[in-house]
Order: C-alpha cells, then sequence, then structure tokens
C-alpha cells in the first residue's frame, strides 16, 4: 500500500471565467488529497500581467467554495515568486543552457509555416546569434535543448494512465523560459512552484501531457524532486469539443446563476458524471 504523503493543487490562470473542465481537474485533485489525508493547494498563475484580473481571482475562489472544495495554507499567487523563477533561470545561464531570442511573433511565424506547420518548434533562429551586438534589445529566453538534453542525460516520469513514460523533451524545441514582457514562463514557473510547495502529485489535463516532458527535463537540470502525474481525459460539450475559456464555454459563475447546485455538480464530477450536455473524451 502507498502511504506517501499526498500534496495536491489546483492551479488556475486568472485570464477568464473557469468552466466544467477547470471544476473536473480541481475535484480530481481534491479528491486524491483529502482521500489520503494530505493537502490541497491553491495557486494563482498569474504572471500574464496583461490580461490577469482580480475579478477572475475573486471568481475562482466563489467558484471552488460553490463546489465544496476547500484548501490548505494561503493562496499562493505566481506573481510573488518572480525572484525564485529567476533564480532557476540563472542556474541555467550559468550552465550555457538557454540563449536570448529576438525574435517576434511574426518572424517566428514566417520561420515555421508550411510544410511544418502552426504548431512546429521554433527553428533556433537566435541560437548562434552574437547577444553582444545587440546591447539592450529586448529579447525572451529559450533553453538550448539539444544541450539541455546531454547535459541531463536519459530521463523518464511516472503517469498514473500511461505508466512509465520516457521523456522526449526534444519534440517541443527550444521553448521559452522567460518571456519579453516578463522574466518567467509557464514552463519555468510551474516547475519551479510545484517543487517548492512540496507537491507529490500533479493533476491536470491530458492536453498538458507534452508540456511534461519538458517540466521532467527542467527538474533534473535544476535539481528538483519528479511528482507522480495524472493527465486526465478533457471534458468536452455536445459538439466533442473541448471546453475552452477562448471558445466561450459555459463559466461556472453562470452555472451558479443558473441555480445549480455546485455541490451536487462536484459529486458527480467525482464519479466522472458530468452535467447533461457534457462528456468525457475518451481518446
Amino acid at each position: 500500500m502507498d502511504e506517501r504523503a499526498v500534496v495536491t493543487r489546483f492551479a488556475p490562470s486568472p485570464t477568464g471565467a473557469l468552466h466544467l473542465g477547470h471544476a473536473y481537474s480541481a475535484v480530481r485533485a481534491h479528491r486524491l488529497a483529502r482521500a489520503r489525508g494530505g493537502a490541497f493547494l491553491l495557486r494563482i498563475e498569474d504572471i500574464d500581467g496583461m490580461r490577469s484580473r482580480a475579478a477572475h481571482v475573486a471568481g475562482i475562489l466563489d467558484d471552488l467554495r460553490w463546489l465544496g472544495l476547500d484548501w490548505d495554507g494561503p493562496v499562493v499567487f505566481q506573481s510573488a515568486r518572480l525572484e525564485a523563477h529567476a533564480a532557476a533561470l540563472e542556474t541555467l545561464k550559468r550552465r550555457g543552457l538557454v540563449y536570448r531570442c529576438f525574435c517576434t511573433r511574426a518572424e517566428i511565424a514566417g520561420a515555421i509555416s508550411a510544410p511544418h506547420g502552426p504548431t512546429a518548434p521554433y527553428p533556433g533562429t537566435c541560437r548562434t546569434i552574437d547577444a553582444a551586438s545587440r546591447p539592450g534589445e529586448s529579447h525572451a529566453w529559450r533553453i538550448d535543448m539539444a544541450r539541455a538534453v546531454a547535459a541531463a542525460g536519459p530521463l523518464d516520469w511516472r503517469d498514473e494512465r500511461a505508466g512509465v513514460v520516457r521523456a522526449v523533451p526534444e519534440a517541443q524545441g527550444d521553448v521559452v523560459l522567460a518571456r519579453k514582457d516578463v522574466a518567467t514562463s509557464y514552463h519555468l514557473a510551474v516547475t519551479v512552484d510545484d517543487a517548492a510547495q512540496g507537491v507529490t502529485d500533479v493533476v491536470r489535463g491530458v492536453d498538458l501531457f507534452d508540456a511534461t516532458h519538458v517540466h521532467r527535463l527542467l527538474q533534473a537540470l535544476l535539481g528538483l524532486p519528479t511528482p507522480l502525474y495524472d493527465h486526465h481525459p478533457l471534458l468536452v460539450g455536445a459538439d466533442g469539443e473541448r471546453l475552452a475559456k477562448r471558445r466561450g464555454s459555459p463559466s461556472l459563475a453562470s452555472l451558479r446563476a443558473g441555480g445549480v447546485d455546485g455541490r451536487k455538480l462536484a459529486a458527480g464530477l467525482m464519479e466522472d458524471t458530468p452535467p447533461a450536455g457534457f462528456s468525457i473524451a475518451r481518446t
């Protein structure tokens, strides 16, 4: 019997209202922690200063309370942890594993045009540029994936559903670790913050499965522990499409305003039974 002390977390971005997909993930993480006598943490991933809103933070707290989900300890705001992210980036700089990227989005889009497709990895345009020749110019920091993979050696991680997964971060290319507008990124911040909070089990949607390859690499390079991952299936609407803020999926706030009982909704999600009109993707 597994007697590990379990710490899970729910880490939404306050860039819009939560929807049922968020609720499904939060419920699963909360259930795991409570079933094992562990801790369920709440982290607000608000590093996107342009889109994050205090009103959305308040809405997240209201939604979780409506669902009957409590959390342990204070709410952690990712924007308050930028120094820790910067320190991790400095470690990678000292090892020569990152480089400055001066490219604009338009330049990157042009460089990865067909036949590669819009999701092709960054082609390494700035990898060999002499940064000293462009002093003071705005830049992001990208990982030199080939060097990083060579430095880390073979890696794997364990997923609740997929079993032991061989890490193949090179498939993601030279991902951004610090953006031009903020000195961190999702990949760097989530890896550093999960370790700092002692998260043992990461419960999140299968849409983030590929990102875990990068996170496993960063854990190795920074000497951080590797959690157990549970990448659960996504909720989809009647059209079969995944729920997403950008698609205008029904918000939890709208369900609450419509008189839906949040605790009953959460109980159904715990049993993998979403409301009528929604289903759990099985592929």
